[in-house]
């Protein structure tokens, strides 16, 4: 599903990063995603755009 939502544990399993490295990459903007309330809603493509872009910086 290409407009699928990832948790905040999800998304700290698939990068293995800890709370602290992902909320940094959240505030910062460095992943794309949103907040409802406290929760934090992230698309799993906003997720693929940042590591893709990681692999393109080692190039």
């Amino acid at each position: 599903m290409e407009n699928e939502i990832m948790k905040f544990e999800e998304v700290m399993e698939f990068l293995s990063v800890g709370k602290n490295t992902l909320y940094a990459l959240l505030n910062s903007g460095e992943i794309q995603a949103f907040r409802i309330g406290k929760v934090w809603k992230i698309p799993k493509k906003s997720v693929t755009a940042y590591v893709e872009g990681k692999l393109a910086e080692k190039d």
